[in-house]
Formats: structure tokens, sequence, C-alpha cells
């Protein structure tokens, strides 16, 4: 089944928040015949906005929470949840209550006792903030139940959630804190040159010390992928490249040019999180410097990877797996991704010969974004995502993000009168 869909984080809703106007979007979403409706991570931003270095790979970002149901969730509702939710609830708490405690200084920074996690400490502030963590519990259970809620309303209207698991966290996060033998401190996570930076990306998350989460079953990562998927019926790992291997990049460097590449775990925690996946689609984001070691590992586990037309038209090499000939029925295919600037803007700066080699696909009366999504929904991807920006041809002012850049980013907010002239009509497959 070839379907299709669209590409819209939850914060670029009018109100940003889940409710009417997510219910909204998903009956647009319907209407036009699509089926999928892909967000951003769903996890707490950093102080850049970021959604790809959270403070905890497990916790709702409540700010999302829809304002127009705010009664807070009785206590067996609150009971259910922590019987599955404990592992990491009680911790992540705890956690933010602390961070607030000491002006939202990172826990490497907090008074050593507190920084090490001294059971003593920790008891003690337990005690001290108990209300705030009990009240942090309550805002998270009221956003899975906000959540589920939509998920409920998507699926009676035919609609999947898509939702996004960085394969990274932030140093500043709950999950670094309460289990620092899981990661490597000496290095940062990131990429080496390539399409988006001349300079390389330094993401500054954390790598992990894949031997530790092999003594320990991998538990940490089966508990994550069960709450991915309880909450999505679609989930990408964003650079899965980084379960075969990873760019460790050293502390002091303020650039990721010296970065060397890791090995990591490939087939064997692969298999771990397709067993706990069951029947959720997993994609795999593979995108980038890939080798066919990649490649191989995400066949291997069945797991479709990207395509991205925005790639497809730079250069002359027939094997170039972007362009539209070569895009395969294992694939998902875009025009851009969040990381692209709109298609509007990327028509706007490019060559002349990106121009010509585009304008030999487009038919009579189409505008060049119009000719991307056809693109994308004529080929043989088994799914079709097309950013809202494009599906409304908006310029590079509403891009979502500058890879490499820490201004101006993850704010874009679509307008409802921005929907009227949209080329919905076109999402059909």
């Amino acid at each position: 089944m070839r379907e299709s869909g669209v590409l819209c984080h939850v914060a670029s809703l009018p109100s940003g928040k889940l409710g009417p106007d997510a219910f909204t979007f998903i009956d647009l979403i319907a209407e036009a015949g699509a089926t999928v409706w892909q967000v951003l991570p769903i996890t707490p931003p950093d102080e850049h906005r970021s959604p790809y270095a959270s403070t905890s790979a497990f916790a709702g970002h409540v700010a999302l929470c829809d304002p127009t149901f705010e009664e807070y969730p009785d206590h067996e509702l609150i009971r259910q949840w922590l019987s599955v939710n404990a592992h990491w609830a009680w911790d992540w708490g705890l956690y933010d209550a602390l961070k607030e405690a000491h002006d939202e200084a990172p826990w490497y920074d907090w008074p050593e006792p507190l920084r090490n996690r001294h059971p003593k400490a920790i008891e003690e502030a337990l005690e001290k903030y108990m209300p705030q963590v009990r009240g942090r519990i309550m805002n998270q259970v009221r956003f899975q139940r906000d959540w589920m809620i939509l998920r409920h309303y998507a699926s009676q209207k035919g609609v999947k959630l898509f939702g996004d698991l960085p394969i990274f966290v932030a140093k500043d996060s709950a999950d670094v804190w309460v289990r620092p033998h899981l990661f490597h401190h000496d290095v940062v996570a990131g990429v080496p040159p390539d399409y988006f930076s001349e300079n390389g990306q330094r993401w500054g998350t954390m790598l992990y010390d894949w031997d530790a989460h092999r003594q320990e079953e991998w538990m940490w990562w089966q508990m994550r992928m069960a709450r991915c998927c309880g909450l999505f019926d679609i989930v990408r790992i964003d650079h899965f490249r980084g379960f075969e291997s990873a760019w460790a990049i050293p502390n002091a460097d303020l650039h990721a040019k010296n970065g060397t590449w890791v090995e990591g775990p490939g087939d064997e925690i692969l298999q771990v999180l397709m067993d706990v996946a069951g029947d959720t689609m997993i994609v795999a984001e593979d995108l980038g410097i890939i080798p066919d070691s990649v490649i191989q590992l995400r066949k291997r586990h069945n797991l479709p990877g990207m395509a991205v037309l925005h790639f497809a038209f730079d250069d002359e090499n027939i094997d170039n797996p972007h362009r539209p000939e070569n895009i395969s029925t294992d694939k998902i295919v875009y025009t851009g991704t969040h990381d692209n600037d709109t298609s509007v803007g990327w028509w706007n700066e490019s060559s002349e010969i990106r121009k010509e080699r585009v304008l030999e696909l487009g038919l009579a009366g189409e505008s060049p974004c119009q000719t991307l999504i056809r693109i994308a929904i004529e080929s043989s991807a088994i799914l079709a995502i097309i950013p809202l920006q494009d599906l409304i041809e908006e310029d590079t002012g509403s891009r979502m993000n500058t890879p490499g850049t820490t201004t101006g980013n993850w704010q874009w907010k679509f307008d409802w009168t921005d929907l009227t002239n949209g080329n919905w009509n076109l999402l059909k497959r």
C-alpha cells in the first residue's frame, strides 16, 4: 500500500498545542486523501527550542498540552500511568524540579552531592521537592492523556501518527544524570562535513558506552523504544547511522572536522529494538554520508530508508539514491525535511543546471514546488511525506531549522488562512 502524509510539528500549529487545532489538522489530512501526520520529537526541547537535544528521552513536552482540557487526571489514571512509566517518571520529576531550584543550571553544575546522586542527598531532595515532583508527574499524565485522545481521533479518521526518535540525548538530561555510566563523557556526537555544513555539525549530544548497554541487556533502549511505540504508529530513528558507527568529536572542539568514526552495535541492538517494536513501523533516517554497511544493516531488518528530492538534482551520478527513477519501494520520499530550506526557498537559491533538471520533469502550468510534490507522490516509495511549507508554497522565511545554527530555528507557525490555497489536491496517491 502506497500512502502519503504531511510533515508539520505540533508546535507549528497556530496555537502550538494539542487540542482543537490538532483535530482540525487531522481533518484536513484525511479530507485530502492522505493517511499520515509526521511530527518532530515531542519531548522537552533545549534552550534553543531544539527537540533533538531534549532534557529527557521519555518525558512529553507539557507546553504542548491541550489548553481547552485542563482538568488534572484522577488518582486511578495516575496510578495506571505510573505502573508503566515509574522507571523514568520519578527521576525526571526530581531532575526537573532541581533544575528549577538551581535557576535552570545543568545537573553537572549542581552541588556535588546532587550532581553525583549521593543517596542521602537524593532522599533529602525528594522529601523537600515532593510537591513539585508530584506536580510534574501529573502534568506528564495529562500530556499522555491529551496525546492518546489525539491518537484515537486520528485513528478514527484513518490517519497514522508518525513520530521521531532522536538517536542521541543531551548531556543536560535526566537520562545522563541518572545513568551516567551508559554514556561517554570525553566526546560528543555530530557529523562530519557534508551537504548541510562545510564544518560538519557539532551537536554536543552524548555518545553511548555500548558495552555498558550490552551488560544491562539493552534495557534503557528497550524502555525507550517501548515508550515511542506506545505513542506513535510509525517511528523514525533519527541518524540511524549511529547504530553502525558514530562521529565522535573531542569535547574541546568547537567544530566537527576532527572527529573520528567509532563502531556501534549494529545488528545486535536493531534486533532488540525490532522485537520491542512489534507491529509498529520503524523508519531509518539514512541521510548524509552513508556507507553500504549502513544500507545493508537497514535492509537486513527490513526497515525503509529515506529519499529527499532536494538532493536529487545536483550531480549527474546515475546511482544517486535520491533521483526519482532510483526511489524504490523500501524508501519514504520527501520533497525536503525539517533540516532543509522550503522547496520555494531551495528553488530560489538553485543553480541554473539544477533548475533545468527539475523543469525537464515539470508539466505545463506547474510551479517547481508542485513538480516536486507530484514526483514524490508518483514515486515507487511506500510513503510520500510533504512538509506543510511545501504544500502551501512558503519561502525561506518559513524554514524550520538551519543545521549548524542555534538561533531563529524551530519557531515557524502557520495561520489557518495560509492553508486555503494549498496543494492539498496533490496528496492523494
